[in-house]
């Protein structure tokens, strides 16, 4: 492939140039030839460097990233460029998405980078032997990542992270259960959460495949997003002792909802037909150490502004209870209008209840008190 002026344009991104198809600039859904960009896209990857460069920070070993899914090399030409990294390996099965890769590459300048071009699991199984492991492994398919967990686990170091995008949102919210039960294995509902069920079934998919080899996964950060779901979690070569596997109850009638190990089939507040998701990981979904290095490190970066105000609420809700309400939700049920966030927040609070914003809503707010309880609170 020629990479011309005409049909390519060089892009700044973070402290990083990129040679991107300029039709990916110009229309309105990038196309996916020769290589797909998303420029929109933008923001998850800022995330990807504070959260990688908060990792490195303190990581002490050999820093290999692996990329299996790499495209035209946005996310892993910026961690080779702006991160400290001792080797960028990255990979795609696309010659043209590759070649800008490699133009980019030249543009900043980089020697401690690679490429591949090559299946995602035969190119991660090169890099699965003690010794050869990333410290970072990252996969961002078009869909689901379940089919590739097995590959990036054994790819990455003991302590090592992995990081894996979801696209296929309409599985996981709820729209087609039978696939999602077959991909994920798990059930969804659709509720006014259903993004934090979405990301707890994937994070319970890649803990059942990493109890079968064996390893431990411990949920550092997850985003949440109109368009993906990321999460990253560290791995470690032990078996996983905790049980941390089961269910979300939620009853259509009252909207009364609980993390439970086993299913629930009637409300114990209104006596109502229960909704069972799961399997689905029941654990904490952020580590609070993790975000609050996040937050450190976005002072050394250039990274959109938006990013310390959405880890603050990571960090607010780090040490919350699931799961998380909607103020229309409960305004509905009130048949009133919403408070404000802050209020309804203070107002529980001030009733000795725990609560806190989340990062899955921008009207959602987390809470140890039941729905019944909320509703008393707002009312009073």
């Amino acid at each position: 492939m020629q990479i011309t002026r005409e049909s390519f344009e060089e892009i700044i991104e973070g402290k990083t140039k990129l040679m991107v198809p300029k039709k990916s600039i110009t229309d309105k859904v990038p196309p996916k030839k020769p290589a797909f960009f998303n420029p929109k896209a933008k923001l998850t990857r800022d995330f990807s460097i504070i959260a990688y460069g908060a990792f490195l920070k303190n990581f002490e070993g050999p820093k290999i990233f692996l990329e299996g899914l790499s495209g035209i090399g946005a996310r892993g030409i910026r961690v080779a460029n702006e991160l400290k990294t001792d080797n960028v390996i990255l990979n795609d099965l696309n010659p043209s998405g590759l070649e800008l890769a490699k133009c980019s590459g030249k543009l900043n300048d980089l020697q401690n980078v690679e490429f591949s071009e090559n299946e995602i699991c035969r190119f991660f199984s090169q890099y699965s032997q003690k010794g050869s492991r990333a410290s970072i492994v990252d996969i961002d398919p078009f869909g689901s990542p379940a089919q590739f967990f097995d590959c990036g686990l054994r790819a990455t170091m003991h302590g090592g992270i992995l990081s894996c995008t979801a696209t296929d949102l309409q599985v996981l919210n709820g729209l087609f259960q039978n696939a999602c039960a077959r991909k994920y294995g798990g059930i969804p509902i659709r509720t006014e959460y259903g993004n934090e069920i979405a990301i707890r079934l994937i994070l319970g998919c890649l803990r059942m495949v990493a109890g079968r080899l064996g390893l431990e996964i411990i949920p550092l950060y997850v985003e949440s997003n109109f368009h993906y779901y990321r999460i990253y979690v560290k791995v470690n070569k032990r078996p996983d002792q905790e049980v941390n596997l089961g269910y979300i109850t939620h009853c259509k009638n009252c909207g009364h909802r609980k993390i439970v190990f086993e299913k629930i089939n009637s409300c114990e507040l209104c006596e109502s037909q229960n909704n069972n998701a799961g399997l689905l990981w029941i654990g904490k979904i952020f580590d609070k150490n993790f975000v609050e290095e996040m937050i450190l490190k976005i002072s050394e970066l250039n990274v959109d502004k938006s990013c310390e105000k959405a880890l603050k609420k990571c960090l607010a809700e780090s040490e919350m209870p699931g799961i998380y309400f909607t103020l229309d939700e409960i305004a509905s049920k009130m048949k009133s209008s919403p408070p404000k966030l802050e209020n309804a927040i203070k107002n529980l609070q001030n009733k000795g209840y725990l609560s806190s914003p989340t990062s899955f809503s921008p009207t959602g707010f987390r809470t140890n008190a039941n729905i019944k309880e909320i509703i008393k609170t707002f009312s009073d």
